[in-house]
C-alpha cells in the first residue's frame, strides 16, 4: 500500500518529503492542527457530524467501538479512499467521505495507526482529515465503555 504511494510519488514526492512515507510514522510527525482532542471528539460524536473511521482490526473493534464509526483497517485505507463512491458504499455500508469533509476523523487503539491513516488520507487529498490520537483506549477509559 505505502510502497505503491512511494513509487507513484517518485522524485516529485521526494522533493516534498513524501517519498519516504514510513509504514509506522512517528506520532509527532503530523501538524498539531490535524489532531483532535477527546473533548472535541466527544462533541462531534454527540452532534452526529463526525465521519469516524476506526482503522483497527475487526477483532479489536469487536471488543468495543466509538458509536457511528466505520471499520476500515489501516491496511485498506489507501485502497478504500481511492474507490468510487458506489463501491465504497457497497463494501463499507456508508457514503464515501468527500475530500472536503470537515470532520473526517481516523482513530485506532492508541494513535499510531490513526496517524498513519490520516497521513495517507492527506496525501490522497483529504486535506482536513484528523487523527484522534487518544484512540479507543482513551475513549473507553474516559467514557467508561
Amino acid at each position: 500500500m505505502l510502497l505503491h504511494l512511494q513509487k507513484l510519488l517518485g522524485r516529485a514526492g521526494s522533493g516534498l518529503g513524501l517519498a519516504r512515507v514510513s509504514s509506522t510514522p512517528a506520532l509527532g510527525s503530523m501538524d498539531r492542527g490535524n489532531v483532535i482532542s477527546h473533548k472535541d471528539m466527544k462533541a462531534l460524536v454527540a452532534s452526529g457530524k463526525a465521519r469516524i473511521i476506526d482503522v483497527r482490526l475487526p477483532e479489536e473493534v469487536a471488543i468495543g467501538r466509538i458509536a457511528s464509526s466505520v471499520n476500515i483497517p489501516v491496511a485498506e485505507i489507501e485502497e478504500a479512499l481511492k474507490m468510487d463512491p458506489e463501491s465504497f458504499k457497497t463494501k463499507y455500508g456508508v457514503d464515501k467521505p468527500r475530500k472536503d469533509d470537515e470532520n473526517l476523523i481516523f482513530h485506532c487503539q492508541m494513535g499510531r495507526r490513526g496517524a498513519q491513516a490520516t497521513e495517507i488520507a492527506m496525501i490522497l487529498g483529504y486535506a482536513k482529515a484528523r487523527n484522534y490520537a487518544g484512540g479507543y483506549k482513551e475513549w473507553s477509559e474516559k467514557e467508561g465503555k
